[in-house]
C-alpha cells in the first residue's frame, strides 16, 4: 500500500520513470526477500555473541537488539526522491539501509567491542563505517553506523546483501528516540529553542555515558583484585 505522500513524490517523475517504478513495485516481494533473510542471519550472529559473552565472560554487553526491514513504499519513495535509476541493481547499490539492525549496548566500550566481534567474522565484509560517537552530528546525535555485506544462501546460490547495523549505548538510544518523536511531531520544522534543548540533552547523555564507563572500569578493577 503506497501512501498519498509517496504517490505525490513518485508522480513528479516523467512517464517513463513512473512506469518503471510501478513495474518494480509489482515484483518487489521477491526483491526484498534476501534482505529479510540477511536480517535473520545477522540477528543469529548477534544472538550467538550475546550467549558467548554471558557464558564465557560473565557479562553481556548487549542490552537489546531491534531489526527493521524498509517497507516497499519507503524504498520506492527514496528511489523517487533521490532520483535513483528504477532498477533492482541501482537500488541494491545505492540504498544500503533496506535491512537495518540496531544494537543497544551498556557502555561505549561495549559498542566497539561488539562491532569488532561482529565484523571479525569471515563472512562479514565491512563496506563503510561512520563513527558518530567519535564525531557526533551537529545536533548531538551519536551512534556507530556500519554498512556490512553478508552472503545469503538461496536455492540458486549465494547472494551478497547489505545490512546497516547501528550500535549505540542506552543513553544514546534514549536521546535518538526522543529526537525522532520531536521531529515527527513538528514535521521536521522544530523550533530553535527545542533544537538547543536537544543539543544540551545530548551533552548530558554523553556525560552520563562517560561517568557510567568510569564506574564500570572501577568495578572491573575491583573484581580482579578479589
Amino acid at each position: 500500500m503506497v501512501t498519498e505522500s509517496t504517490e505525490a513524490v513518485i508522480e513528479q517523475l516523467g512517464d517513463s520513470a513512473l512506469s518503471e517504478i510501478y513495474a518494480l513495485r509489482d515484483d518487489f516481494a521477491r526483491f526484498m526477500m534476501p534482505y529479510k533473510f540477511a536480517i535473520d542471519e545477522v540477528m543469529t550472529k548477534i544472538s550467538i555473541l550475546r550467549e558467548e559473552f554471558a557464558a564465557l565472560h560473565s557479562e553481556n554487553p548487549i542490552e537489546h537488539v531491534n531489526s527493521r526491514l524498509k517497507s516497499t513504499e519507503s524504498v520506492l519513495e527514496k528511489v523517487a526522491r533521490k532520483g535513483i535509476a528504477p532498477s533492482y541493481q541501482a537500488i541494491r547499490t545505492t540504498i544500503t539501509d533496506i535491512a537495518g539492525i540496531r544494537v543497544v549496548c551498556s557502555f561505549v566500550s561495549d559498542v566497539y567491542r561488539v562491532f569488532d566481534a561482529l565484523t571479525a567474522q569471515s563472512d562479514v565484509r565491512v563496506i563503510e563505517v561512520k563513527d558518530y560517537i567519535a564525531n557526533p552530528k551537529p545536533n548531538g546525535y551519536k551512534s556507530l553506523h556500519a554498512i556490512i555485506e553478508i552472503p545469503v544462501f538461496l536455492s540458486d546460490g549465494p547472494v551478497p546483501v547489505t545490512v546497516e547495523v547501528q550500535l549505540r549505548t542506552v543513553a544514546m538510544d534514549f536521546w535518538a528516540s526522543l529526537e525522532h518523536k520531536i521531529y515527527y511531531k513538528y514535521d521536521a520544522d522544530v523550533p530553535a529553542e527545542m533544537l538547543a534543548g536537544l543539543h544540551d540533552a545530548a551533552d548530558v547523555a554523553a556525560e552520563l555515558d562517560s561517568k557510567m564507563e568510569e564506574l564500570h572500569r572501577q568495578v572491573r578493577r575491583d573484581t580482579r583484585r578479589v
